[in-house]
């Protein structure tokens, strides 16, 4: 039976194509700038695909942002609680391990559309979903050794897989953006368009996927994404050493530094 999205509030859930089979899930911007995950949507995020996995009247979802982007990345105030708070830190652990497993986990297909700046939580399933579309113009940053922490959530089970070795590490290392022309170049998306044609583009796939045989394309992406599972334990390390880095004094600087605008010093 269909899941009840109304307990979802940081997310804008509607439903489009013939039967509502493709489920339109969009971040709520905060401000009118970007969505950023606080605590509840850190939560819902991580939550949210579950929900679509048992829902059978969804056989495709999309994944966007609203407002000037797809991703803004973690709430300052969530980032230092975390440091601050050891239950806190567990607490947001758990989910981080939740929102990557769940995307790979979860058999229905997922499209996203990026746009503006992809950072973050946002990023993590923007970039694990089964089709990737990115605007040009994207801006899309791993913003993690930035903040004072080793790069874990999705980087380290999928990166290297999407754009090679050399590619993850120089970008997640020194923390540059990619735009979403280059990230096509190098494979880290599916697609790069005009951002005129982004959500467009994206809905076309996902009712192409949702008028297909949903036993074949739900049984190639769940065999395809083996080769995640295979690096369920390299990301399993990147999390705990993300995570024993919250803890750490080189996140205390990179909060500092982002309140600031400023270089940080570590």
């Amino acid at each position: 039976m269909p899941a009840d999205y109304t307990r979802y509030q940081t997310l804008n859930i509607t439903r489009r194509g013939p039967a509502g089979a493709v489920l339109d899930i969009q971040m709520k911007a905060q401000n009118g700038k970007l969505p950023t995950a606080g605590h509840e949507g850190h939560w819902e995020l991580s939550e949210i695909w579950r929900d679509v996995g048992a829902d059978d009247s969804v056989r495709c979802a999309v994944l966007r942002g609203e407002g000037l982007g797809f991703s803004g990345g973690g709430d300052l105030a969530l980032v230092q609680d975390m440091a601050d708070d050891f239950a806190v830190r567990t607490r947001v652990w758990k989910e981080a391990r939740d929102l990557v497993y769940n995307v790979i986990n979860c058999d229905k297909p997922i499209v996203s559309a990026l746009h503006g700046p992809a950072v973050g939580a946002g990023l993590v399933a923007g970039l694990l979903a089964d089709i990737s579309i990115a605007s040009r113009t994207a801006k899309i940053v791993d913003g993690h050794t930035r903040l004072g922490v080793a790069a874990g959530d999705h980087a380290a089970i999928v990166w290297p897989l999407l754009c090679g070795m050399a590619k993850a590490k120089y970008y997640l290392m020194l923390c540059e953006p990619v735009s979403g022309e280059e990230a096509e170049r190098i494979g880290l998306v599916s697609l790069a368009v005009d951002e005129a044609d982004l959500l467009p583009k994206a809905y076309e796939v996902a009712e192409r996927l949702a008028a297909g045989s949903q036993t074949a394309i739900r049984w190639t992406k769940y065999a395809l994404n083996n080769w995640l599972r295979q690096a369920g334990p390299s990301f399993d390390t990147s999390l705990a050493l993300e995570f024993m880095g919250f803890g750490g004094p080189d996140v205390k600087e990179g909060v500092a530094s982002l309140r600031e605008r400023r270089a940080p010093k570590f």
